[in-house]
Order: structure tokens, then C-alpha cells, then sequence
């Protein structure tokens, strides 16, 4: 069982660079999405609502896929497999909240937005409340979308730095300043048919990676014993009924947290009100929401669940003590390292044997050797992790700057390693196209922001079309600049995925609170809710300063203090107004 057979490991394990093949898959997917973008966005208006918002002219399943694709960065897919090999598939609970939050939005934000025909969902806030409250809920969007935008930079930067040997901070540069000059000059409707063809890339090399994995397991195995494999292991924990303020996954904090950030996220950030503001109609953009909230759970169980194949696949084939080889390097040729890697031979024997019986004991269905069989496996799976916490404190001892979090680099390693000539440039391909998507999102939002809601609107009132236009891609442009700056202090921050989500969860509660009160909280006003929001902010800053709960909670925490703070301190005024 642990042999390929007919030198197929063998020849598999000579494919760890690029070759030329995958780079002429690589260019010919990238050139060709990208140009067929530009040429179906050529006829847009060249004005600020064609170049921001494409027109108003999206169908639905335009909406839906661009949506996915402004959420699927490629964080998505260099951080969540290496999130579900690490801690199993736990994570997909973080986003049980998002159909009912689709269906919320749907119901409120949609029309509300459409008949009042916005650029950008802060315009909504000066007419229920004041300016004031609408320039500060966009600088609570402008801070976490400019920051997680150097996140999503720095990810394909990674594998590019990775895979051709580049310097990290130079590949920041190059990476951002491609996807810059493509906003630039592409505008929200180039942005729109670009997305569509890459969701579709997407999901079909997300297809062919987890078929791939499953065909280089041993012939005797197929997909359905995989996953007895993983599960016995632990790695299918995708319920959590456990209530647990500190525990991050759970269907609890999932369902709870997970519903106010993702109601937060596609109603209040401009990044995806954006995306469904371009819609036809009201009917098209509900659509292409509930659509959204209904594929978006199954696409990322899909992804999650090729980082469990790959944990499975290296259950039978010996895995890198440390996935990040740069960092590696540096301590490969000491004497405590080769000791180290001794080791692991001995553990990674000690597991392979433990595996090859307990799978036999799954398909003679021998519950007694099963429960033993699990029981040695996890026991040898809990020495090679102790052996990679060891390579850890090596590589720190070694250099105390040195990032020693690889999540983002199993996948990515796993690829370049062992999938053939041509998948891995198609793969590539889909990691650089979903950073592409994203960051195209993300450089339109900050650009409908900072034009439509403080620079027509505070600093440069009533000038012409041709004015706004330029200083829109003005504004993309030194946003691409800040973006890039910002991707350069990326590298050490652990799973990005997480750090994405953690830094959305400071802010988007506040914002959401401030909504809601607009919506439905009519006795409070401008004055309260604005102070409300600063008073709430911080106090979700300090709990997350302090490790209060779970990051996922403060979606929540921060929209119930808006509501309540706003409600005691209009009571307060109203008082005051009585008495005087």
C-alpha cells in the first residue's frame, strides 16, 4: 500500500518547478480571463457610475459569481487546506450564518439601497442620520478593507516568491502592481465578466486537485475509504455542538457570530455592495445573494476537504517536517535538525503501519482492530507533531524573526511536489486569478469610498463626470500603493485566512450596529449613534486586546453595544432636552 507502482512516485517527484508547460497554461488562463475582461468591459460608460458600478447592468449570475469571487481570494485557497490539514474541517461552521444573513439583506439592504439609487451603502447613513456618521462608517470600511487588501496581496506573492526563488517584498510589488494597473484601467464592468470566467476556473481545478489527490493514494484506496481514513483521524469535525465562547469554530459561534459578520460584511462593506449594487434590478441582485448564500457553504466544504485529502495522502507518504522549504533551508544542514529527521523515519514507519492496518480493519469492518489501530495512529501522529514543534523552536532559535506558522505553504508545497506537468500551472492559475478577483473588489470599494463619500461629497462638490472619473482611478492607484506597503508586513502573521477574518471582526460589528439602528431603531439619532459607534469600537479593540472570547464574537459584541450605547445615550439627551 505504500508504493506508488510503475515509478509513478518517482516520476511525480521530479515535478517540484515549474516547467514549461505549466507556465504556458499558466499564461495562456491568465492572459486569456483577464483579455476577455477587458474586451466584454470596453463598452462601458466612461463615466464614474460605469466605472464604479458597471452600469447598473449586471445579471443575477453575474452578481453571484462575482460575489464568490470578491470572497475567495487567494487566502481561500493557500490557507484553507492547510487550515483543514492542521485542525480538521471545522472551520466550514464559520460560515452557517451566511444564508440567513443572505436572506436578511435581501429582504432590507437590497431595496433600501436601489430605490435611493447609492454608489456606495454610506450614503444611506447621511440621510437617516448626518454626514458625520457616514464619513466615520466609512473609515470603519476604508481601515480593514485597505489592511486585508495588503493580505490578500501578500498571498499570491507567497507562492510566486516560493515556487521561482523571488524575494518576497519584490513579488509584493510586482503582484500588487499588476492588479492595480488592471483596475486602473478595466473599471467595475471588466472587473464583473473577469470574475465570472475565473469562478469557473476556480471550481474546476479545486475539482482536479482533490481527484488528483485521491488518485495518488494506493490503487486499493478509493475516495469513500480516504475519508473513513480521515475521520478515524479526527479530520471530518465538521459539527461542533459544544457551546464555547473560546472555542473559534462551533455551530454556535458559526451560526451567531458567523450571521452578524457575514451580515455585516455583504451589507455594510463596500467590496460586496458594490458587486450586487451593479445588478439590473432589485430582483437580480436578491438573486445573485441567495444564490451566493446558497453555493458558497458547499465551495468551501469542497476546498477544506482537499487539505483532508492531502493530510491523508501524507499519512502514506513521508511529509515535510517544515512545509515552508525557504525557512527550512537555514536549519537543514545542522546536526540538531538531521537528528530531528531521524526521527520522524522512524515515526512516519511507526504511523504508515499503523494506517496500512487500521485501513484493512475499516474494510474487514473489525471494530476491535479499528478502536487499536486509531488508538496507534494517533498516538504516531501525536509524536510527528511534536517532532514539527521541535523543528519550530529550532528554526526561532536559529532566527528569531523567522515565521514559523507554514499553514499557508501545504498546499502550495503539496502542489509543486508531486501533481503533474500542466495541473500545476492550471492551479497556480487559480490562486492568482482568485487574488485578482479579490483585490479588483477590494481597489473598488476603497475607490467608491474615498470619491463618492468624503471627496465629492466634502472635499470637491459639483464638478464634471470627466473630473470624478479621473480622480477615481487616481484614488485606485494610490490605494494600489498603500495596499502594497501594507503587504510587506504580511509574512509573519500566520494563517492568513484567519488574519483576514480577525481583522474584519474588529470593525464590521460596529458598522453593522450602526445600520441596524438606521433600519430599524428610529427614536435614536445622529448624535448618539455616532458616538455609540466610537464608544462600541473601542471597546471591541480592547477585548480582542485582552482575549475576551473567540474572535468571531465581537461581530457581536460590537453590533449589540452600537444599539445599546446609542439607545442610553439618546435617552440621556432626550432627558436633558426636558429638563432645559
Amino acid at each position: 500500500m505504500d508504493n506508488f507502482g510503475d515509478g509513478k512516485l518517482s516520476i511525480l517527484l521530479e515535478n517540484k518547478k515549474m516547467t514549461n508547460i505549466d507556465w504556458l497554461v499558466l499564461l495562456l488562463t491568465l492572459g486569456g480571463i483577464v483579455g476577455f475582461g477587458f474586451w466584454k468591459g470596453r463598452i462601458s460608460k466612461q463615466n464614474i457610475e460605469g466605472y464604479l458600478l458597471a452600469d447598473r447592468q449586471m445579471p443575477w449570475y453575474h452578481v453571484t459569481l462575482s460575489v464568490m469571487a470578491t470572497q475567495a481570494s487567494a487566502i481561500t485557497f493557500l490557507s484553507a487546506p492547510g487550515q483543514a490539514y492542521t485542525d480538521g474541517m471545522r472551520f466550514v461552521q464559520f460560515y452557517f450564518g451566511l444564508p440567513l444573513a443572505m436572506i436578511v439583506l435581501s429582504v432590507t439592504f437590497i431595496p433600501m439601497f436601489k430605490k435611493m439609487q447609492v454608489y456606495t451603502a454610506y450614503e444611506f447613513l447621511e440621510g437617516r442620520f448626518d454626514l458625520k456618521t457616514r464619513v466615520l462608517s466609512s473609515f470603519l470600511f476604508l481601515i480593514p478593507r485597505a489592511l486585508s487588501t495588503g493580505v490578500t496581496i501578500a498571498a499570491p506573492s507567497i507562492i510566486l516568491s516560493t515556487i521561482l526563488g523571488w524575494n518576497l517584498y519584490w513579488t509584493n510589488i510586482l503582484t500588487g502592481s499588476v492588479v492595480t494597473l488592471y483596475c486602473l484601467f478595466g473599471g467595475s464592468k471588466t472587473i464583473s465578466y473577469t470574475q465570472l470566467q475565473q469562478m469557473f476556473v476556480v471550481l474546476i481545478g479545486m475539482f482536479l486537485a482533490g481527484y488528483m489527490v485521491v488518485h495518488l493514494l494506493p490503487a486499493e484506496m478509493g475516495f469513500v475509504d480516504t475519508l473513513k481514513v480521515a475521520g478515524k483521524m479526527g479530520k471530518l469535525n465538521v459539527i461542533d455542538w459544544k457551546f464555547d465562547l473560546n472555542n473559534r469554530y462551533n455551530v454556535w459561534s458559526g451560526l451567531i457570530g458567523g450571521f452578524f459578520l457575514q451580515l455585516s460584511y455583504f451589507g455594510t462593506d463596500q467590496s460586496q455592495v458594490g458587486r450586487y449594487l451593479s445588478g439590473e434590478s432589485v430582483g437580480e441582485s436578491r438573486l445573485g445573494l441567495l444564490m451566493n448564500g446558497i453555493f458558497k457553504i458547499p465551495m468551501q466544504f469542497l476546498i477544506l476537504l482537499v487539505g483532508v485529502l492531502v493530510f491523508v495522502f501524507y499519512q502514506f507518504h513521508e511529509a515535510p517536517l517544515f512545509f515552508n522549504k525557504t525557512v527550512l533551508e537555514k536549519v537543514e544542514q545542522t546536526s540538531e535538525y538531521q537528528s530531528i529527521e531521524l526521527k520522524n523515519k522512524e515515526v512516519f514507519m511507526q504511523k504508515q503501519s499503523a494506517v496500512n492496518t487500521l485501513f484493512q480493519a475499516i474494510q474487514t469492518n473489525n471494530q476491535e482492530q479499528i478502536n487499536t489501530s486509531k488508538i496507534a495512529v494517533l498516538e504516531a501522529d501525536k509524536q510527528a507533531n511534536t517532532l514539527r514543534t521541535e523543528v519550530k523552536d529550532l528554526i526561532k532559535k536559529n532566527d528569531a524573526t523567522a515565521d514559523t506558522n507554514d499553514t499557508n505553504y501545504i498546499f502550495l508545497s503539496f502542489v509543486t511536489k508531486y501533481l503533474p506537468q500542466g495541473l500545476v500551472g492550471l492551479l497556480i492559475a487559480v490562486i492568482l486569478l482568485a487574488s485578482m478577483g479579490a483585490m479588483a473588489s477590494a481597489f473598488n470599494s476603497l475607490t467608491s469610498c474615498t470619491i463618492v463619500d468624503i471627496y465629492q461629497r466634502m472635499i470637491h462638490p459639483h464638478d464634471t463626470e470627466k473630473h470624478y472619473l479621473n480622480a477615481s482611478k487616481l484614488s485606485t492607484l494610490l490605494w494600489g500603493i498603500f495596499c502594497i506597503i501594507v503587504a510587506q508586513f504580511t509574512a509573519n502573521i500566520g494563517s492568513l485566512i484567519e488574519a483576514v477574518n480577525i481583522l474584519g471582526s474588529w470593525f464590521y460589528g460596529t458598522i453593522l450596529g450602526i445600520f441596524l439602528v438606521a433600519f430599524y431603531f428610529k427614536s435614536i439619532k445622529s448624535n448618539a449613534v455616532f458616538w455609540a459607534a466610537i464608544m462600541a469600537e473601542v471597546f471591541v479593540i480592547y477585548a480582542w486586546w485582552i482575549d475576551l472570547t473567540a474572535f468571531l464574537w465581537l461581530n457581536l459584541i460590537g453590533c449589540v453595544l452600537v444599539v445599546t450605547f446609542g439607545y442610553l445615550l439618546q435617552m440621556i439627551q432626550d432627558k436633558s432636552s426636558v429638563s432645559s
